[in-house]
Protein backbone atom coordinates (compact mmCIF):
# COMPACT_ATOMS: atom_id res chain seq x y z
CA UNK A 1 0.00 0.00 0.00
CA UNK A 2 1.64 3.07 -0.83
CA UNK A 3 1.52 6.72 0.65
CA UNK A 4 -1.71 7.94 -1.84
CA UNK A 5 -3.50 5.17 -0.43
CA UNK A 6 -2.51 5.09 2.82
CA UNK A 7 -3.36 8.99 3.84
CA UNK A 8 -6.82 7.97 1.72
CA UNK A 9 -7.35 4.93 4.31
CA UNK A 10 -6.61 7.50 7.22
CA UNK A 11 -8.68 9.94 6.17
CA UNK A 12 -12.15 7.79 5.74
CA UNK A 13 -10.85 6.25 9.42
CA UNK A 14 -10.80 9.70 11.00
CA UNK A 15 -13.48 11.41 9.11
CA UNK A 16 -16.41 9.20 9.00
CA UNK A 17 -16.27 5.39 10.90
CA UNK A 18 -19.30 4.24 9.52
CA UNK A 19 -18.06 4.62 6.27
CA UNK A 20 -14.58 3.01 6.79
CA UNK A 21 -16.86 0.23 8.44
CA UNK A 22 -18.58 -0.37 5.17
CA UNK A 23 -15.38 0.15 3.28
CA UNK A 24 -13.76 -3.08 4.97
CA UNK A 25 -16.61 -5.47 3.04
CA UNK A 26 -15.22 -4.54 -0.61
CA UNK A 27 -12.88 -6.24 -2.10
CA UNK A 28 -9.04 -5.13 -2.04
CA UNK A 29 -8.88 -2.97 -5.53
CA UNK A 30 -12.60 -1.37 -4.30
CA UNK A 31 -11.83 -0.46 -1.23
CA UNK A 32 -9.09 1.40 -1.82
CA UNK A 33 -10.33 3.24 -4.66
CA UNK A 34 -13.26 4.27 -2.96
CA UNK A 35 -10.70 5.14 0.05
CA UNK A 36 -9.16 7.76 -2.65
CA UNK A 37 -12.37 8.97 -3.96
CA UNK A 38 -13.34 9.62 -0.35
CA UNK A 39 -10.40 11.17 0.61
CA UNK A 40 -11.01 13.75 -2.46
CA UNK A 41 -14.29 14.56 -1.56
CA UNK A 42 -13.45 14.85 2.52
CA UNK A 43 -10.64 17.13 1.56
CA UNK A 44 -12.42 19.44 -0.65
CA UNK A 45 -15.54 19.70 2.05
CA UNK A 46 -13.02 20.40 4.63
CA UNK A 47 -11.25 22.92 2.05
CA UNK A 48 -14.63 25.45 1.87
CA UNK A 49 -16.32 24.92 5.21
CA UNK A 50 -12.58 25.57 7.34
CA UNK A 51 -12.78 22.15 9.05
CA UNK A 52 -10.40 19.10 9.55
CA UNK A 53 -12.11 15.32 8.49
CA UNK A 54 -15.40 17.34 8.88
CA UNK A 55 -14.21 18.81 12.50
CA UNK A 56 -14.60 22.59 13.43
CA UNK A 57 -11.49 23.87 14.92
CA UNK A 58 -11.85 24.27 18.94
CA UNK A 59 -12.15 28.24 18.12
CA UNK A 60 -15.33 27.68 16.18
CA UNK A 61 -16.13 28.84 12.52
CA UNK A 62 -14.29 30.65 10.60
CA UNK A 63 -15.05 33.94 10.04
CA UNK A 64 -13.76 34.20 6.57
CA UNK A 65 -14.30 36.70 4.12
CA UNK A 66 -16.58 35.84 0.99
CA UNK A 67 -13.83 36.08 -1.23
CA UNK A 68 -11.41 34.13 0.40
CA UNK A 69 -14.12 31.30 0.51
CA UNK A 70 -14.49 31.88 -3.64
CA UNK A 71 -10.83 31.53 -3.86
CA UNK A 72 -10.53 28.39 -1.89
CA UNK A 73 -13.31 27.07 -3.96
CA UNK A 74 -11.65 27.98 -7.54
CA UNK A 75 -8.92 26.46 -6.27
CA UNK A 76 -10.42 23.29 -5.92
CA UNK A 77 -12.08 23.33 -9.62
CA UNK A 78 -8.73 24.33 -10.90
CA UNK A 79 -6.93 21.59 -8.92
CA UNK A 80 -10.04 19.10 -10.18
CA UNK A 81 -9.84 19.80 -13.80
CA UNK A 82 -6.03 19.11 -13.48
CA UNK A 83 -6.12 15.79 -11.97
CA UNK A 84 -8.98 14.82 -14.37
CA UNK A 85 -6.96 15.85 -17.30
CA UNK A 86 -3.49 14.57 -16.67
CA UNK A 87 -1.44 17.67 -15.18
CA UNK A 88 0.53 17.08 -12.49
CA UNK A 89 -0.88 17.30 -9.03
CA UNK A 90 1.27 17.18 -5.69
CA UNK A 91 -1.75 17.86 -3.28
CA UNK A 92 -2.57 13.73 -2.04
CA UNK A 93 -6.41 13.62 -2.39
CA UNK A 94 -6.31 15.37 -5.97
CA UNK A 95 -3.46 12.73 -6.64
CA UNK A 96 -5.58 10.03 -5.36
CA UNK A 97 -8.79 11.44 -7.20
CA UNK A 98 -6.74 11.20 -10.27
CA UNK A 99 -5.50 7.89 -10.48
CA UNK A 100 -9.74 6.69 -9.50
CA UNK A 101 -10.70 9.04 -11.93
CA UNK A 102 -8.20 7.44 -14.51
CA UNK A 103 -8.99 3.86 -13.69
CA UNK A 104 -12.88 4.05 -13.65
CA UNK A 105 -13.43 6.88 -16.32
CA UNK A 106 -14.97 9.29 -13.94
CA UNK A 107 -16.90 12.03 -16.17
CA UNK A 108 -15.61 15.64 -15.29
CA UNK A 109 -19.29 16.93 -15.21
CA UNK A 110 -20.16 14.74 -11.75
CA UNK A 111 -16.97 16.17 -10.44
CA UNK A 112 -17.60 19.89 -11.20
CA UNK A 113 -21.42 18.47 -10.05
CA UNK A 114 -19.52 17.68 -6.45
CA UNK A 115 -17.98 21.62 -6.24
CA UNK A 116 -20.81 22.72 -7.36
CA UNK A 117 -22.57 22.20 -3.99
CA UNK A 118 -19.97 23.78 -2.39
CA UNK A 119 -20.48 27.09 -4.91
CA UNK A 120 -24.30 27.04 -3.13
CA UNK A 121 -22.34 27.21 0.90
CA UNK A 122 -20.18 29.46 -0.60
CA UNK A 123 -22.76 31.83 -1.98
CA UNK A 124 -25.22 31.13 1.25
CA UNK A 125 -27.77 30.14 -0.84
CA UNK A 126 -31.00 30.16 0.91
CA UNK A 127 -33.12 27.01 0.79
CA UNK A 128 -36.94 27.96 0.15
CA UNK A 129 -38.29 24.62 -1.26
CA UNK A 130 -37.75 20.66 -0.94
CA UNK A 131 -36.20 20.59 -4.74
CA UNK A 132 -33.94 23.22 -3.79
CA UNK A 133 -32.60 21.15 -0.43
CA UNK A 134 -32.54 18.05 -2.82
CA UNK A 135 -30.56 19.69 -5.65
CA UNK A 136 -27.87 20.22 -2.62
CA UNK A 137 -28.49 17.12 -1.68
CA UNK A 138 -27.71 15.51 -4.73
CA UNK A 139 -24.50 17.74 -5.67
CA UNK A 140 -22.44 16.96 -2.29
CA UNK A 141 -23.85 13.46 -1.68
CA UNK A 142 -26.42 12.11 -4.94
CA UNK A 143 -23.15 12.60 -7.10
CA UNK A 144 -20.55 10.85 -5.24
CA UNK A 145 -22.51 8.10 -5.12
CA UNK A 146 -22.60 7.95 -8.88
CA UNK A 147 -19.19 7.95 -8.58
CA UNK A 148 -18.99 5.31 -6.00
CA UNK A 149 -20.98 3.58 -8.03
CA UNK A 150 -18.76 4.02 -11.11
CA UNK A 151 -15.86 2.75 -9.05
CA UNK A 152 -17.44 -0.32 -7.82
CA UNK A 153 -18.36 -1.18 -11.83
CA UNK A 154 -21.98 0.25 -12.28
CA UNK A 155 -22.61 1.21 -15.73
CA UNK A 156 -26.38 1.18 -16.33
CA UNK A 157 -28.15 4.39 -16.42
CA UNK A 158 -30.84 2.71 -13.64
CA UNK A 159 -28.24 1.66 -11.48
CA UNK A 160 -26.41 5.28 -11.41
CA UNK A 161 -29.22 6.78 -10.46
CA UNK A 162 -30.63 4.45 -7.33
CA UNK A 163 -26.92 5.43 -6.21
CA UNK A 164 -27.83 8.82 -6.36
CA UNK A 165 -30.71 8.42 -4.07
CA UNK A 166 -28.97 6.52 -1.56
CA UNK A 167 -26.41 9.69 -1.79
CA UNK A 168 -29.54 11.81 -1.47
CA UNK A 169 -30.61 10.13 1.30
CA UNK A 170 -27.09 9.90 3.72
CA UNK A 171 -27.04 13.29 3.15
CA UNK A 172 -30.89 14.15 4.25
CA UNK A 173 -29.64 12.22 6.95
CA UNK A 174 -26.84 14.52 7.68
CA UNK A 175 -28.86 17.43 7.19
CA UNK A 176 -31.45 16.40 9.96
CA UNK A 177 -28.23 15.26 12.16
CA UNK A 178 -26.42 18.31 11.78
CA UNK A 179 -29.20 21.02 12.29
CA UNK A 180 -27.67 23.32 15.25
CA UNK A 181 -23.95 22.78 14.18
CA UNK A 182 -25.48 24.19 10.47
CA UNK A 183 -26.82 27.04 12.31
CA UNK A 184 -23.42 27.78 14.11
CA UNK A 185 -22.09 28.30 10.88
CA UNK A 186 -25.09 30.74 9.83
CA UNK A 187 -26.65 27.84 7.71
CA UNK A 188 -29.91 26.12 7.03
CA UNK A 189 -30.84 23.46 4.71
CA UNK A 190 -34.33 22.80 5.91
CA UNK A 191 -36.83 23.85 3.26
CA UNK A 192 -38.19 27.81 4.24
CA UNK A 193 -41.72 26.60 3.31
CA UNK A 194 -41.57 23.96 6.13
CA UNK A 195 -39.97 25.96 8.88
CA UNK A 196 -42.93 28.93 7.78
CA UNK A 197 -45.45 26.01 7.92
CA UNK A 198 -44.10 25.32 11.71
CA UNK A 199 -43.96 28.75 12.59
CA UNK A 200 -40.35 28.87 12.82
CA UNK A 201 -39.16 32.37 12.21
CA UNK A 202 -35.98 32.45 10.39
CA UNK A 203 -32.78 32.31 11.71
CA UNK A 204 -34.50 30.55 14.29
CA UNK A 205 -33.86 27.03 14.14
CA UNK A 206 -31.38 26.99 17.23
CA UNK A 207 -33.48 28.76 19.56
CA UNK A 208 -34.70 26.29 22.37
CA UNK A 209 -38.33 27.42 22.66
CA UNK A 210 -38.81 25.96 18.59
CA UNK A 211 -36.98 22.68 19.31
CA UNK A 212 -40.44 21.22 19.61
CA UNK A 213 -41.26 22.74 16.01
CA UNK A 214 -37.87 22.12 14.47
CA UNK A 215 -38.04 18.28 14.98
CA UNK A 216 -41.62 18.07 13.42
CA UNK A 217 -40.08 19.72 10.33
CA UNK A 218 -37.00 17.30 10.91
CA UNK A 219 -39.05 14.22 11.25
CA UNK A 220 -40.56 15.11 8.00
CA UNK A 221 -37.47 15.80 6.31
CA UNK A 222 -36.42 11.83 7.30
CA UNK A 223 -39.97 10.67 5.84
CA UNK A 224 -38.45 12.05 2.50
CA UNK A 225 -34.48 10.24 3.15
CA UNK A 226 -36.75 6.91 3.89
CA UNK A 227 -38.19 7.44 0.31
CA UNK A 228 -35.01 7.39 -1.23
CA UNK A 229 -33.49 5.00 1.37
CA UNK A 230 -35.97 2.38 -0.06
CA UNK A 231 -35.60 3.72 -3.59
CA UNK A 232 -31.79 3.18 -3.18
CA UNK A 233 -32.39 -0.83 -2.31
CA UNK A 234 -33.30 -1.36 -6.15
CA UNK A 235 -29.23 -1.00 -6.72
CA UNK A 236 -27.95 -3.52 -5.30
CA UNK A 237 -28.85 -5.80 -8.31
CA UNK A 238 -26.18 -4.20 -10.23
CA UNK A 239 -23.57 -4.77 -8.01
CA UNK A 240 -21.10 -7.74 -7.22
CA UNK A 241 -21.93 -9.57 -3.50
CA UNK A 242 -19.14 -7.90 -2.12
CA UNK A 243 -20.16 -4.18 -3.04
CA UNK A 244 -23.75 -5.34 -2.23
CA UNK A 245 -22.67 -5.92 1.09
CA UNK A 246 -20.53 -3.08 1.90
CA UNK A 247 -23.48 -0.49 0.80
CA UNK A 248 -26.11 -2.25 2.39
CA UNK A 249 -24.51 -2.49 5.54
CA UNK A 250 -23.70 1.58 4.88
CA UNK A 251 -27.37 1.65 4.11
CA UNK A 252 -28.30 0.10 7.77
CA UNK A 253 -25.86 1.83 9.69
CA UNK A 254 -27.03 5.68 8.34
CA UNK A 255 -31.13 4.85 8.14
CA UNK A 256 -30.49 4.18 11.69
CA UNK A 257 -28.87 7.59 12.56
CA UNK A 258 -32.69 8.76 11.36
CA UNK A 259 -34.24 6.24 13.43
CA UNK A 260 -32.01 7.71 16.59
CA UNK A 261 -33.38 11.06 16.06
CA UNK A 262 -36.87 10.51 15.42
CA UNK A 263 -36.68 8.70 18.57
CA UNK A 264 -35.31 11.93 20.68
CA UNK A 265 -37.41 14.07 18.89
CA UNK A 266 -37.07 18.16 20.34
CA UNK A 267 -33.75 16.05 22.18
CA UNK A 268 -32.46 14.87 19.08
CA UNK A 269 -29.74 17.99 19.43
CA UNK A 270 -28.36 17.02 22.83
CA UNK A 271 -25.70 15.30 21.72
CA UNK A 272 -24.54 13.87 18.67
CA UNK A 273 -26.86 11.18 17.10
CA UNK A 274 -24.64 7.78 16.64
CA UNK A 275 -24.91 4.14 15.66
CA UNK A 276 -23.29 1.86 18.57
CA UNK A 277 -20.76 -0.93 17.64
CA UNK A 278 -22.98 -3.56 18.41
CA UNK A 279 -26.34 -2.22 16.37
CA UNK A 280 -23.68 -1.70 13.37
CA UNK A 281 -22.43 -5.50 13.72
CA UNK A 282 -25.86 -6.13 13.38
CA UNK A 283 -25.90 -3.82 10.25
CA UNK A 284 -22.58 -5.92 8.66
CA UNK A 285 -24.82 -9.16 9.42
CA UNK A 286 -27.66 -7.87 7.92
CA UNK A 287 -26.05 -6.94 4.62
CA UNK A 288 -25.33 -10.04 3.70
CA UNK A 289 -28.32 -11.39 3.55
CA UNK A 290 -29.25 -7.94 1.70
CA UNK A 291 -26.67 -8.44 -0.93
CA UNK A 292 -27.19 -12.11 -1.42
CA UNK A 293 -30.76 -11.27 -1.94
CA UNK A 294 -30.38 -8.91 -4.20
CA UNK A 295 -27.71 -11.24 -6.28
CA UNK A 296 -29.58 -14.07 -6.60
CA UNK A 297 -33.53 -13.40 -6.07
CA UNK A 298 -34.24 -9.92 -6.89
CA UNK A 299 -31.46 -10.37 -9.74
CA UNK A 300 -32.81 -13.16 -11.37
CA UNK A 301 -36.60 -12.45 -10.46
CA UNK A 302 -37.11 -8.96 -11.47
CA UNK A 303 -36.75 -6.62 -14.01
CA UNK A 304 -34.00 -3.49 -14.37
CA UNK A 305 -34.55 -0.97 -11.51
CA UNK A 306 -37.22 0.67 -12.28
CA UNK A 307 -37.54 4.10 -14.56
CA UNK A 308 -39.62 6.28 -12.30
CA UNK A 309 -37.00 8.07 -10.69
CA UNK A 310 -37.71 10.30 -7.60
CA UNK A 311 -35.30 13.35 -8.50
CA UNK A 312 -32.70 13.55 -11.76
CA UNK A 313 -30.29 16.25 -11.88
CA UNK A 314 -29.59 16.83 -15.52
CA UNK A 315 -26.23 15.56 -14.54
CA UNK A 316 -27.54 12.43 -14.56
CA UNK A 317 -30.03 12.65 -17.59
CA UNK A 318 -27.29 11.39 -19.56
CA UNK A 319 -25.24 8.89 -17.40
CA UNK A 320 -26.14 6.41 -20.18
CA UNK A 321 -23.15 7.60 -22.28
CA UNK A 322 -20.66 6.36 -19.16
CA UNK A 323 -20.15 3.09 -21.04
Amino acid sequence: MDAVVTNSRDMIRKGSRSFALASRLFDNATREHAWMLYAWCRHCDDEIDGQELGMLPATGPPHDRLQDRRARLAKLVTETHRALTGEAVSDPAFVAFQRVAREHAIPERHALEFLAGFEMDVADFRYRTLDETLLYCYRVAGVVGVMMALVMGVRDTGGLQRAADLGIAFQLTNISRDVLDDARMGRCYLPAEWLDAARVPAGSVARLEYRPAVAAVVDRLLTEADRYYESSIEGLQSLTFRSGWAVATALGVYRDIGRIIRARGSHAWDSRAVVGKSRKMLYVSSGIWRALQAATVDRLGKAAPRADDLWVSPDLRFADRVQ
